[in-house]
């Protein structure tokens, strides 16, 4: 039976039970801060974000043993030989870095670097966006700060950010200031999406823009350019009453008073009152033949009557929706937690396959954008792993994979 199928079956009680089973974690000495309201206080979260730097190194963000951010870089012709970790200040915040609600990197111009994360409240599921910034490059961060404006004490979680072509940052976070009160009538299904806007590499920010309402509660945001280098967005969306599939929209189609507009962009049909802690991966399709997107996601539809769990690839038309011809299901049952890169006709789709204690990182390789693929496994473990963490730098594509006792960095060759 589909390994993830088993999974689902025995968490899909409540969203909360997908967050806290998600991560891949082992035991480590306590961090020695505030008392911390975590699933497994005394594990190490080895949950990771990686990105290229404009001289082409590679850096990661993370935590330590003992729940410290750091950061390591890697030169450019050394991929895999890293610096010494770089503990940043980050005061008493306590840090998440578990599954897909990480800590994550971004460099825009000017020496601008960004390093963002979601800061777990008092009451469960709840959060704070906070981000630290460099001007000089990354050689110093200031104090971490609150991105958004609204400063409740509710779900302020799962932070993705990227700089566009114009060198403007964007933050997209799950967000629920707008769920109605308890005991209230009105209804309101799932979360939403809102984001923000900085034109000074984050020395200040614009309001909170809602992107749009019923977004899933606990699944990542995947961002990616279109050909003019505006932003687009994708994440699991709750259609209807239940039903989880994807939506797509443009950054730059919503403002402080409208959202955007929501194009959907998977139809799994997946009837399901949890959020799976399981989202979309997105990439920009350029090619001669097709101008659009590739994508990739994890669900569950109805397959001759019964019901199949598969991680799913398709394209995606340059608005979003998706090209049903396109659609397959990944060839491995056991595939989790896939992300997707592309340059010009080059396909990267990546993912984790565990099976008993042992698991393999695994990619399905494209050289015609998509219309055909080989897969190959990239490496192997037998303890505890994080997601495969994707970072491109033009063609050039890598996949750093953090173990217990190591990152690895796998170059993508096609």
């Amino acid at each position: 039976m589909n390994q993830l199928w088993i999974f689902l079956s025995l968490t899909v009680c409540s969203w909360a039970s997908f967050a806290q089973l998600s991560a891949q974690t082992v035991s480590a000495p306590a961090a020695g801060k505030s008392e911390i309201k975590r699933a497994h206080p005394d594990r190490i979260q080895l949950a990771t974000g990686a990105a290229f730097a404009p001289d082409g190194s590679l850096w990661m963000v993370g935590l330590n043993a003992n729940n410290r951010l750091f950061v390591q870089s890697s030169p450019a012709h050394a991929l895999g030989v890293w610096s010494n970790m770089k503990l940043l200040e980050t005061g008493a915040d306590e840090i998440s870095a578990d599954g897909e609600n990480r800590p994550k990197i971004a460099f825009g111009p000017h020496g601008w670097v960004v390093i963002s994360y979601t800061q777990p409240l008092t009451k469960p599921y709840t959060g704070f966006i906070r981000m630290l910034r460099s001007s000089d490059g990354g050689k110093i961060f200031g104090a971490p700060f609150t991105v958004h404006q609204d400063r409740q004490e509710i779900t302020h979680r799962f932070e993705s950010i990227a700089f566009d072509r114009q060198g403007v940052l964007h933050t997209l976070w799950v967000d629920k200031r707008d769920m109605p009160p308890r005991g209230a009538a009105q209804k309101y299904a799932g979360a939403a999406i809102y984001r923000n806007e900085s034109a000074d590499g984050g020395a200040s920010f614009g309001s909170d823009i809602k992107l749009a309402d019923h977004s899933c509660e606990c699944c990542r945001i995947a961002l990616a350019p279109n050909p003019q280098g505006q932003l687009q967005a994708t994440w699991r969306h709750v259609f209807g009453e239940q039903t989880r599939d994807h939506a797509f929209a443009s950054l730059s189609s919503s403002n402080a008073l409208h959202p955007a507009k929501v194009v959907r962009s998977s139809y799994d049909e997946w009837q399901i009152n949890a959020c799976p802690h399981h989202g979309p991966g997105l990439a920009p399709d350029f090619g001669a033949s097709h101008a659009g997107y590739h994508t990739v996601w994890f669900g569950i539809r109805k397959v001759q009557g019964r019901d199949e769990a598969a991680m799913r690839y398709a394209r995606l038309s340059s608005q979003g929706e998706p090209m049903l011809e396109t659609v397959r299901t990944l060839p491995d049952q056991r595939a989790e937690h896939a992300d997707v890169m592309a340059f010009e006709n080059n396909v990267a789709v990546i993912w984790r396959s565990s099976q008993a204690t042992a698991t393999s990182l695994k990619a399905w390789i494209s050289k015609d954008g998509g219309r055909s693929f080989q897969i190959k496994i990239l490496g192997q473990t037998q303890g505890p792993n994080d997601h495969p963490r994707l970072a491109q730098s033009g063609s050039r594509m890598v996949v750093v994979w953090r173990l217990m006792q190591e990152a690895q960095v796998h170059e993508i060759n096609f």
